[in-house]
């Protein structure tokens, strides 16, 4: 793996750590790069950054997410750079892919498109319109297949890639190994260090579900230990929630659920609680309207299925339904994913909420780490 130095890049915003500082100056503005770091260490904030320096050098610029709600977070970050003259732009990578190819570029049974016929139209194509070719930069490139980045290095000038494996929530994955191979032998590796988003008491419960790779280092900051609530059924979960958002005004508050169905019907129950904020809910089947486009940035209630929280943080984290794995191996690698995930979203406080008699087997032997309510 590439050490990390220093070389002239600009810097465009001084709040960077300097960890994040040196990470950002390291990679030049040619080739192909894979940056990989752990929950909270400031991949997202990094890849907006990355898009603009790229843009700056005044080709095209796309940054690319799986998710539509990431696509909303990057977009915003992005507009809060507000660099003058670099129009770097956030898409999804479906969205780019039919901007690219026409509907021509039909959709297969996992939900992607046929890669390798995508890959031939490309590289028929390879070398025109070079000025138009854009530099790519993908954040949570881990939930991509390996098909996409072959045809990524046949379109994208330079292709940056933001990444943690131990991170993947969706079945069409890549490891670092496939992405860099996919890339060519010359891609570089570098690694980004540090967690600025959890607590101690929120990385150590997140560590016990961590599957891989090397531990992350310990957050500095010390906070309320994770409960785990036993919920006597929904209106138990929302009384919970409409005190949650009494007592914190002021922060974002994100219940992960396991389905929209689950979604929709808490919905219906938090919108007739009379809550200060109206709550929000994120939708990938909605089209448009208010259960697709979010204000990301105001305080309040957010429902989120859990496909679609990779990239995003909230003060308060509430996982709902942990009951819905009930059933599951509790070592299973999927299943200790997916809670690493969801369990990381969390910057100040964490409830794993479950209903029913019995207490998941997941949730046990979590002695010292979590605290119950």
């Amino acid at each position: 793996m590439k050490p990390v130095t220093s070389v002239p890049t600009p810097v465009l915003h001084p709040d960077l750590t300097p960890a994040q500082r040196d990470c950002l100056d390291a990679l030049p503005l040619t080739g192909h790069q894979v940056v990989s770091g752990p929950p909270g260490s400031g991949k997202s904030l990094l890849a907006a950054h990355r898009a603009v320096h790229l843009s700056l050098t005044g080709r095209p610029t796309l940054l690319l997410s799986y998710s539509n709600l990431l696509q909303q977070l990057l977009d915003g970050t992005l507009q809060g750079l507000g660099v003058t003259g670099a129009p770097a732009v956030a898409a999804t990578v479906h969205s780019w892919v039919h901007r690219h190819f026409g509907r021509d570029a039909r959709s297969t049974g996992d939900g992607w498109f046929d890669w390798s016929a995508l890959i031939h139209r490309a590289a028929a194509g390879f070398g025109d319109g070079d000025l138009a070719t854009p530099h790519l930069v993908v954040d949570e490139g881990q939930d991509l297949p390996p098909g996409f980045y072959q045809l990524a290095r046949l379109l994208g000038t330079t292709v940056t890639v933001f990444a943690d494996e131990c991170q993947r929530l969706t079945e069409t994955n890549s490891t670092l190994t496939e992405i860099t191979t996919a890339l060519g032998r010359s891609t570089e590796r570098v690694a980004i260090v540090g967690n600025h988003r959890n607590t101690r008491e929120i990385a150590a419960l997140a560590e016990h579900f961590r599957t891989g790779g090397t531990r992350p280092e310990t957050p500095g900051r010390s906070g309320r230990l994770p409960l785990v609530r036993n919920y006597t059924g929904d209106k138990d979960l929302v009384d919970d929630l409409v005190t949650l958002a009494a007592q914190r005004p002021h922060h974002r508050i994100g219940v992960i659920v396991s389905s929209l169905r689950t979604a929709s019907d808490l919905i219906r129950r938090l919108e007739r609680a009379g809550l200060a904020q109206e709550p929000q809910m994120y939708s990938s089947k909605a089209v448009s309207g208010r259960y697709r486009d979010l204000d990301l940035a105001r305080p309040g209630v957010v429902l989120v299925q859990r496909a679609s929280v990779k990239g995003q943080d909230f003060d308060t984290v509430v996982i709902a339904d942990a009951e819905a794995d009930a059933a599951c191996d509790p070592t299973a690698a999927d299943l200790r994913m997916a809670y690493y995930v969801m369990i990381t979203r969390a910057r100040e406080e964490l409830v794993l909420g479950w209903r029913g008699s019995r207490q998941p087997r997941h949730l046990e032997k979590l002695h010292g780490l979590v605290g119950t309510a």
